[in-house]
């Protein structure tokens, strides 16, 4: 029988949007005779071992290396055999009836060659990629310099995204969105498959332009919609995004525009590079390095403040101290605890004040001991850097109360999920299912109620009540986030859903059936929300700086008191390199070894492992202590490891 449709995604490194998006794809085509191909571009995050899995029908390729978009869609183009073929992204929810509407509308459309669809994101907001214009200069210049935005209803302006023209209705369009992207087999064979000069972005653009120039129509298709998470603005701060994006244009141009227009178009583009690298550039510094800048001025002003006050309270004449050992160890003292606030997880998100005010305590442990290991001279006093670390201790706890009281969202105290009101949509049995699942997750939810989805009352002690009363139920209860449950709630209703409940304010998740993972946006400008079972492994960035703190303080440890420490050790040379070498950061005291285990999150090479606490440690008992050592990762691990094999610290 002749396929009806070939379903290409391309996937790299988003398992749990791709579940959820071949979830809603196997039900759209319960009717539709068709094929799906997943190409994985060399993806780390296990995409491959679910698919195989959780979707064994799936027709797989799996390449050894990111090839980009474009090639690794041409390469399921090529043995596909749909009548029509859709390039789908991972991270979009189609509904039921998407497949089989956009199908007939393409059979009743035989000028049709492309079609696009409306896309809503995350908070059922409409996206305006959904429909676009040819970007020739003047369009370009239009959307470059703001008057798009400023004038959405003008034809001559609000070319780029055809704003002018009714999102609710079928329109005739020049570009599609390379998110859902339908087209004719017959079509592609006559003006060719994707350009594999374009890595990722513009090739949407260039295929959609063939297609018009090959004599056939692109339409924008509005009765039906999709979700889409991550939508064109998702990583407009990046200035990588920017290069990329901008670049593909000036291959575009170069492409399809007379020798004139493309220089003009050229100078646009690159002067757009410009402008746009550097205000993401300064977007960056501010986002990133503006509040530790306040950090550092603040402590390091206030410790001239502390030994002004210090001086005058305990009457030593003015400048009793050096300037110049000041002006030196000042700024290197409020460096080192900035550092190890840092590397306690002060900066995180969200904010734990415990975490600042282990790091700045740490902190100053390590300056007292670098203390006692300077000459004379440039020891100064002790009571003033216990004063100082008190004065940066109040400085960081009344900044960040500040802060949070200022509502500064990286500032949030107990996190920006935390004391969520929620409800979850679906049947008692997949209730039960999510519910456990957030509360294996780091969500505190103040309040988590039972909407069924079934007609019939219930009796669990969390019910509010059935999907219809939603609108009722969020007033009520003041909901801020509502979860469908995929298996008991279709595509097409959970969208008409989002639609309606758009003006509520309220955010919305979708949890794909037997999955522990669920999954949503907040915002256009991010790549998606995803509540998943939290596995504390090792590798995690904050636990990367946890291990890395007991190594230093360790290590400083050590050194401090070696004429004690070096007496129990059985090689004692090796112990003083050991010391060293964790300390700069060569070695690791705890971790799999000198062999580097591939198979488990990179850490350094170590002096001591988990199984050296093993008695008759066989290699099967050996291989699944470093398994739990890395998938659950405590630093009072690291410590006990230390303690119990102190002597072998030299081995």
């Amino acid at each position: 029988m002749h396929l009806q449709l070939s379903v290409i995604i391309v996937n790299y490194n988003v398992k749990h949007f791709l579940e959820q998006c071949l979830y809603s794809v196997y039900k759209a085509l319960k009717n539709t005779n068709a094929e799906v191909f997943v190409v994985d571009n060399n993806s780390v995050d296990g995409s491959v071992a679910l698919i195989k899995e959780k979707f064994p029908q799936v027709k797989l390729i799996v390449n050894s290396q990111n090839t980009g978009f474009s090639v690794a869609n041409n390469q399921a183009i090529k043995i596909s055999s749909g009548k029509y073929v859709l390039l789908l992204n991972p991270d979009t929810v189609v509904q039921e009836d998407t497949f089989e509407k956009t199908i007939a509308f393409m059979d009743s459309h035989p000028d049709a060659g492309g079609l696009g669809i409306k896309m809503l994101d995350g908070l059922g907001n409409f996206l305006p990629e959904s429909k676009r214009g040819l970007p020739t200069p003047a369009v370009a210049f239009y959307k470059i310099f703001g008057l798009a935005k400023l004038f959405p209803g003008s034809k001559k302006f609000g070319q780029y995204h055809l704003t002018y023209l009714d999102k609710d209705r079928t329109h005739q369009v020049d570009i599609l969105s390379g998110a859902f992207m339908l087209m004719r087999r017959e079509t592609l064979d006559k003006v060719g498959l994707l350009d594999e000069t374009f890595f990722m972005y513009g090739e949407d653009i260039d295929l959609s332009y063939r297609i018009t120039q090959g004599g056939y129509k692109n339409y924008y298709f509005a009765q039906s919609s999709i979700i889409h998470y991550k939508g064109e603005s998702t990583k407009k701060s990046s200035v990588n995004y920017v290069l990329v994006f901008y670049k593909a244009m000036a291959i575009f141009a170069k492409k399809h525009f007379s020798k004139s227009h493309a220089r003009t178009f050229h100078f646009l583009i690159y002067f757009a590079i410009y402008v746009r690298a550097a205000a993401a550039i300064a977007g960056r510094f501010l986002k990133q390095l503006f509040f530790p800048a306040i950090d550092f001025m603040l402590i390091l002003v206030g410790l001239y403040f502390c030994k002004n006050l210090y001086e005058i309270y305990f009457k030593l004449y003015p400048n009793f101290y050096s300037k110049e050992i000041l002006k030196l160890f000042f700024p290197l003292y409020t460096l080192i605890w900035m550092f190890f606030t840092y590397l306690s997880g002060g900066y995180d998100v969200p904010l734990k004040l415990f975490k600042v005010i282990r790091g700045v305590m740490a902190g100053s442990a390590f300056i007292l001991i670098l203390y006692s290991l300077l000459p004379e001279y440039y020891r100064f006093s002790r009571a003033l850097i216990l004063i100082g670390s008190m004065y940066t201790l109040t400085t960081y706890l009344a900044t960040r109360l500040i802060y949070h009281a200022f509502k500064i969202k990286k500032f949030k105290l107990g996190g920006i999920k935390n004391n969520a009101r929620i409800a979850i949509i679906g049947s008692e049995q997949e209730f039960m299912r999510v519910n456990a699942i957030l509360k294996q997750t780091k969500i505190n939810a103040e309040f988590t109620g039972f909407v069924s989805s079934e007609e019939n009352g219930v009796k669990n002690e969390f019910y509010i009540g059935n999907f219809r009363q939603i609108n009722e139920i969020i007033d009520v209860h003041h909901v801020q986030e509502i979860i469908f449950c995929a298996r008991d709630i279709s595509s097409q209703e959970i969208i008409d859903k989002m639609v309606t409940l758009v003006t509520k304010g309220v955010e919305f998740k979708i949890a794909p059936p037997e999955s522990l993972s669920i999954i949503g946006s907040s915002s256009i400008d991010t790549a998606g929300d995803l509540y998943v079972i939290d596995i504390n492994n090792v590798g995690r960035p904050e636990n990367k700086r946890k291990k890395r703190l007991v190594d230093l303080v360790v290590s400083s440890f050590l050194l401090l008191f070696w004429w004690i420490a070096l007496w129990f050790q059985e090689e004692k040379l090796n112990f003083l390199v050991n010391c060293f070498k964790v300390l700069f950061g060569v070695n690791s005291w705890v971790g799999y070894g000198k062999s580097l285990r591939k198979d488990l999150p990179s850490i350094r090479p170590s002096v001591l492992t988990p199984a050296d606490d093993l008695k008759n440690a066989t290699d099967e008992r050996i291989n699944k202590s470093l398994l739990n050592y890395s998938k659950d990762y405590k630093v009072e691990n690291d410590l006990k490891i230390i303690f119990h094999q102190f002597r072998k610290l030299g081995r």
